[in-house]
């Protein structure tokens, strides 16, 4: 793996893990943290599914190592990357990967964190206690990350990560 490239990914790695210390939003009962799923489109577009998924999995075990965040980072974040990276890789369009992010980390990644939860962390919870909670996420920062890839796009700067 070049360099830059890793450069790149512990860079999102960083964006996610400080994003999710500074933003977040009221989601029901829960929070919703947007910055990773954010970080998921843009590096999905620009690194690949792979690296997407590699960055969310960090992103996750530095979060869950430092306190500040709980096991389901890792398969909100990760299935979220792999179907963005995917939907990209596939389509080559920008709307599809965050598409894929949403419906990746909103609609799947929510009804695996029933059993998850159940086995890893003891909790019984219904598939609908997460339901809203990672589809706000994943909607609010799929449209920041369009937004922010979009605009690198446009300015040129999509050489860098060549």
């Amino acid at each position: 793996m070049k360099t830059h490239k890793l450069v790149l990914i512990a860079m999102f790695v960083a964006i996610g893990v400080a994003g999710s210390a500074f933003v977040s939003l009221p989601a029901g009962i829960a929070r919703a943290y947007p910055v990773q799923h954010a970080v998921n489109v843009i590096s999905a577009i620009l690194l690949g599914p792979g690296p997407a998924v590699l960055i969310a999995f960090l992103t996750g075990a530095v979060r869950v190592l430092t306190g500040t965040g709980s096991l389901l980072a890792f398969p909100g974040g990760m299935i979220g990357a792999i179907l963005a990276g995917v939907m990209y890789a596939k389509f080559g369009k920008i709307w599809l990967s965050a598409l894929g992010e949403v419906i990746g980390t909103g609609i799947i990644a929510s009804l695996v964190a029933v059993p998850y939860a159940r086995i890893l962390m003891g909790t019984e919870l219904v598939a609908l206690f997460f339901l809203p909670a990672f589809l706000v996420s994943s909607l609010s920062g799929a449209i920041l990350g369009t937004i922010l890839v979009s605009k690198l796009i446009k300015i040129n700067e999509k050489h860098l990560f060549d």
